[in-house]
């Protein structure tokens, strides 16, 4: 799903917080992930493209960086 909306502050939060050091997909999930259906940044962020897995291994060990998408959007706030 690509939208065009203006993007909320949770998900200029979540870019900012993974474009200010190196993450994991662990370190991310332990930050990010929410059960609860009303706040879902980073499956939105994801879907959206805005946000990247890399590499190989286990999964909380790989990681997390801004797609050239979620760069731009973060360059334009």
């Amino acid at each position: 799903m690509v939208t065009t909306q203006q993007p909320s502050a949770l998900t200029l939060q979540l870019l900012t917080w993974i474009s200010t050091q190196p993450r994991t997909y662990g370190e991310a999930m332990d930050a990010w992930r929410t059960t609860c259906p009303r706040m879902p940044i980073w499956e939105d962020a994801i879907s959206e493209g805005l946000v990247q897995v890399n590499g190989s291994g286990a999964m909380r060990e790989r990681k997390v960086t801004l797609s050239s998408r979620g760069q731009a959007l973060l360059r334009r706030t």
